[in-house]
């Protein structure tokens, strides 16, 4: 009798420090792994916000010298990784912090992968292409969202190719995630709302993932819960320390759902948009959810029912068509509710560069997890919907 090999389940995940507060450990996790001068990867955005500042003084405290790199785009480049890992060779770093979005902590891994192994960033595309462990890597979201910081994952812009790459390892799982609710206060109900959905993206998609599994499921599930419940009081009020806790935590099961589970065509069609016209991820994929969960629904029907479920609606008595529409809408309402309502062609896409984009999406990776099989058409048509 052969075993299933495709039954087996890994998962993986930082050692995660969740709370308030939580921040103020950074320097004794970085004197655990060694650190004499550090590389804290960080943007303008939040330096500006005195993050930055207080990652620094926190640091220098316990004698352990920083560099700060901020040079940082809302899309991680290809040539912002390779400054960031230049100046971590000539300051002669050892451990590398980041604080920030998905941005700067994707810029972080990318440094790390590239301060480890003298290649150029673009070499490194793709499924497990790291062979020299990245240096030890801490850590610190502040938006609840992106989930970089528990994944193993980072999603890189090649402007030369209007191209956003993916890079899959276990090397680039952090060592050391600090998730403090504290550090999102500083966000906009814009980029709370944007940073929220993404998150209920992830975690739907790795629901419904041909690499969902027992691992992944109860953290997917209770991150939609979350999300559904908390995201709409949260960015009416974004001052609220109990429900910028509830969307933290929502973020980070979501991140350890889809890290683990992998994603789908949002994040792949979502990856080439973003590497395309540079927009913020989290909106392009707000603008893909509804159209792709109507395309995948019918593929993983009981899953789907699962998600209704999770965001409060009662499935029974229902026929699939009923329970595919309900969601649908209540994924809209929610969207509207956060104030995410615009459509593809209010941001300059057009029907002429949907053959392009549809190209980029079908060779993400995230493809190949989605439920239901995608061929170039049914990308278009998705798109053409979004428009």
């Amino acid at each position: 009798m052969g075993h299933d090999i495709s039954a087996l389940r890994k998962f993986v995940s930082p050692e995660i420090v969740f709370g308030a507060g939580s921040r103020k450990s950074v320097a004794n996790f970085a004197s655990n792994l060694g650190a004499k001068h550090v590389l804290l990867v960080s943007d303008p955005g939040v330096a500006a916000a005195g993050w930055v500042d207080e990652i620094v003084t926190l640091l220098t405290e316990a004698g352990i010298r920083t560099t700060v790199f901020t040079g940082v785009s809302a899309n991680p480049r290809v040539d912002e990784v390779m400054a960031g890992a230049e100046l971590y060779k000539s300051s002669e770093c050892d451990v590398i912090v980041a604080i920030g979005g998905g941005s700067p902590m994707d810029c972080a891994k990318g440094i790390g992968i590239v301060a480890s192994d003298d290649r150029h960033i673009v070499d490194f595309e793709g499924v497990d292409t790291i062979h020299n462990p990245p240096p030890p890597m801490i850590l610190i979201p502040t938006t609840a969202g992106t989930s970089a910081d528990v994944s193993q994952f980072a999603i890189i812009s090649d402007p030369k190719r209007r191209f956003k790459f993916s890079i899959i390892s276990k090397a680039i799982v952090p060592d050391v995630s600090l998730i403090d609710p504290e550090v999102t206060e500083t966000m906009s109900s814009y980029l709370t709302a944007c940073t929220g959905v993404d998150a209920l993206v992830h975690a739907i998609e790795a629901y419904v993932s041909t690499g969902s599994g027992p691992l992944t499921d109860t953290h997917a599930l209770q991150a939609i819960g979350l999300i559904n419940r908390n995201l709409e009081p949260l960015v009416a009020n974004t001052a609220d320390t109990y429900l910028r806790e509830q969307i933290m935590l929502a973020s980070m099961q979501a991140g350890l759902a889809f890290s683990n589970a992998i994603l789908g065509a949002v994040h792949a069609m979502s990856h080439s948009l973003g590497g395309f016209l540079d927009l913020p991820h989290g909106l392009c994929n707000a603008m893909l959810l509804e159209h792709v969960v109507a395309y995948n629904f019918g593929s993983a029907d009981e899953r789907f029912c699962r998600v209704a479920e999770a965001m409060g609606i009662d499935p029974r008595g229902m026929s699939k068509a009923q329970v595919q529409k309900r969601l649908v809408d209540r994924i809209i309402q929610l969207k509207r509710a956060v104030g995410l309502e615009t459509k593809l062609s209010e941001l300059g896409v057009s029907l002429s560069d949907i053959p392009s984009l549809s190209g980029f999406a079908l060779q993400d990776p995230c493809i190949l997890t989605n439920p239901r099989k995608s061929s170039l058409r049914d990308v278009q048509v998705v798109y053409e919907e979004a428009l």
